[in-house]
């Protein structure tokens, strides 16, 4: 079988999906808006990977119906590839950028994969937008999303059925170890493990780690903040005016292949969302299969894959208060962090694991050849 997927080539769940169907057998490709990063596939040379050679912010930049329509100019190169590398199936992730490319090739088999603000946020921004969504799924043979709740924000553009298909956690990578945190031998760590933007609400948890440490004064404890962001100069100004800094680590960017590390240097994980397009939480169940208890506000994806009181705790989102109580809670009672660390583990193991993921993804590619 051949699938060519419609993707952003240098996204990790791009790469992780292509590499991970790949080494199932099947012969796979990646067309891309932007020129590839070919090193990302080094070990996957057998991946064949594809260009519009476009700027590589066109598929975020304004999200306009009318940048969107460059893409027109571009569908024959798509269709010569599509006849060059003659796949069977076309998969798209994303459904406004990526998902109209593939509408206008008109091919078939044809699956759209929602990932979160192609449907939580370009269909709001006016009728032609909703109208664009509307007609890219109109035109899959199936629609495809990680989670029930995005599954339902993508009922509001289609009747047709949409499957969910978790994005599953590797856990014979992710799971519980003993890393040197080098930071506090003794410190208890609380952070987070996301990209530094807005909408993960990470300012929140910074505040919440004030009030924690004007509570619990006797209390080794430090902030881990791992990620980079368009928010890094903000979140380390509001550290300092907090008077937090002596506290407070920032790594910057941390290589994925390292992340799991990083995970297991927490006690504690917090992950503050403020929208709803946060529709899964890879994150999450990272540090879930790693054995830590999570805390996570009630938006989007992420109350799906938290069981509250049992494998973290959802609070209210924008809440530093709540999150602090939490985190104070959890700091004081070391059996009830163990407890809900080992609960998120098995929830993982037992409902998100990747090799399971990727099963559920081929049998829906070899539906289409019963």
């Amino acid at each position: 079988m051949r699938v060519l997927l419609l993707s952003d080539s240098d996204s990790p769940h791009t790469i992780r999906w292509a590499k991970a169907i790949q080494r199932k057998g099947i012969t796979l490709g990646v067309f891309s808006i932007h020129k590839p990063d070919i090193s990302l596939y080094s070990d996957c040379p057998e991946i064949s990977l594809f260009s519009l050679y476009l700027p590589k912010d066109l598929q975020f930049k304004g999200e306009g119906t009318l940048a969107k329509l460059k893409y027109l100019k571009s569908i024959s190169l798509l269709n010569s590839v599509i006849e060059s590398f003659k796949p069977d199936i076309l998969h798209a992730h994303y459904a406004s950028s990526y998902g109209l490319l593939g509408a206008l090739a008109r091919f078939h088999p044809f699956i759209i994969s929602v990932w979160g603000s192609d449907v939580y946020n370009f269909p709001n921004h006016s009728f032609l937008h909703r109208a664009l969504i509307k007609y890219n799924l109109s035109q899959a043979d199936k629609i495809l999303s990680t989670s029930e709740v995005m599954k339902l924000e993508t009922s509001k553009y289609t009747n047709k059925e949409i499957i969910v298909t978790p994005f599953g956690i590797d856990i014979d990578k992710f799971y519980p170890q003993k890393i040197k945190n080098k930071l506090n031998e003794n410190a208890l760590i609380i952070g987070t493990v996301k990209t530094l933007e807005k909408k993960y609400g990470i300012e929140y948890l910074i505040k919440a780690f004030k009030i924690v440490r004007s509570k619990l004064k006797s209390k080794s404890m430090k902030l881990l903040i791992v990620g980079k962001g368009s928010q890094d100069l903000y979140l380390k100004s509001l550290v300092d005016n907090l008077e937090l800094t002596d506290d407070t680590i920032f790594t910057g960017y941390i290589n994925h292949d390292m992340i799991q590390d990083y995970h297991n240097m927490l006690d504690i994980s917090v992950f503050a969302s403020i929208e709803d397009s946060e529709s899964f939480g890879v994150s999450v169940l990272e540090s879930s299969a790693c054995g830590k208890p999570v805390i996570v506000s009630n938006v989007g994806g992420l109350p799906e894959v938290v069981e509250d009181g049992k494998t973290g705790f959802v609070v209210e989102k924008q809440n530093p208060e709540a999150i602090a109580n939490v985190i104070i809670r959890l700091i004081e009672n070391e059996h009830l962090r163990m407890e809900i660390g080992n609960n998120g583990r098995n929830k993982v193991v037992n409902e998100y694991n990747w090799i399971d993921s990727v099963i559920k993804m081929i049998s829906i590619y070899h539906d289409f050849k019963k």
